[in-house]
């Protein structure tokens, strides 16, 4: 069923887009940014009330963040698509007891955070503003966290992000468009608008928006960490990112799928940051 309910979507704009493809292919950007889950349940309520809670705005978006203080070094955790900041919960505490302060936010349309839909774009001005807020020296990003990220710190450059950490992150956005137009079978004349609409809205084309092109500009250190078995980013993203940042330190795992919610990763996390 899972299965079939995009294919009968994607026909019905495939319909429609007969008639307009303007509006269909609109339509389409609108499914492909509205996340169908991420959103709070009462067990990721009860951990994130240990943290202290904060909500800060980019204009009028609220941004929800979570505070768990240390002594050390300031680090910032940066979710994935239909997450939320719950998803850090195995590796707070190994934070916590290495003295590290932890800065946790929810993604635009995630968690407690604002916003209707949801993009890579958006959620760079959203890290932007806790950045400003908290000055982490390390950002620790998984999946489309990682990429917003590299977004991030492409643009402002901020001073004190001194080393990344990109969990399962995806390179290019123009293959995270394709996939998404295979799985629900659009037509040629969605997918040819669909690139009119992001350069409309975005002020580029798909393919303008690479993490592996944005991340040459950044001098601060990364580890990227990603498992040769996922079957959401393929481990060919991992590889075209670390062979365009010369500062870059690659490590494959196998069997941990795409979350990587594993010690030994945690462990590889904290013998980067602390190296």
């Amino acid at each position: 069923m899972n299965n079939i309910i995009p294919k009968i979507v994607g026909s019905y704009l495939n319909v429609l887009s007969y008639f307009s493809a303007d509006y269909a292919a609109n339509k389409a950007l609108h499914l492909f940014s509205t996340p169908r889950k991420g959103f709070l349940n009462e067990k990721q309520h009860t951990f994130l009330n240990t943290a202290t809670q904060k909500l800060l705005y980019y204009d009028d978006l609220p941004i929800m963040t979570y505070h768990w203080k240390g002594n050390n070094k300031t680090l910032l955790l940066v979710h994935g698509w239909e997450s939320n900041s719950a998803r850090w919960k195995k590796k707070i505490k190994p934070f916590l007891d290495a003295g590290f302060n932890i800065v946790a936010l929810d993604a635009p349309a995630h968690g407690a955070s604002g916003s209707k839909v949801f993009n890579a774009l958006l959620y760079s001005e959203f890290i932007n503003v806790v950045v400003k807020k908290h000055n982490p020296e390390i950002i620790i990003g998984h999946s489309v966290g990682g990429m917003s990220s590299v977004f991030f710190q492409q643009k402002y450059q901020h001073k004190s992000i001194e080393k990344i950490v990109l969990l399962g992150s995806p390179s290019e956005f123009k293959d995270i468009l394709k996939r998404y137009i295979e799985m629900l079978g659009y037509n040629k004349k969605i997918e040819s608008q669909l690139n009119t609409v992001i350069f409309d809205q975005f002020g580029a084309h798909p393919e303008a928006f690479s993490t592996a092109k944005f991340i040459k500009s950044i001098s601060s250190q990364s580890l990227i960490i990603h498992d040769t078995k996922d079957t959401i980013i393929p481990f060919s993203d991992a590889e075209l990112i670390s062979k365009n940042h010369k500062n870059s330190y690659l490590i494959s795992t196998t069997g941990l799928g795409h979350s990587l919610n594993d010690k030994s990763v945690t462990k590889s996390i904290l013998d980067f940051i602390n190296s």
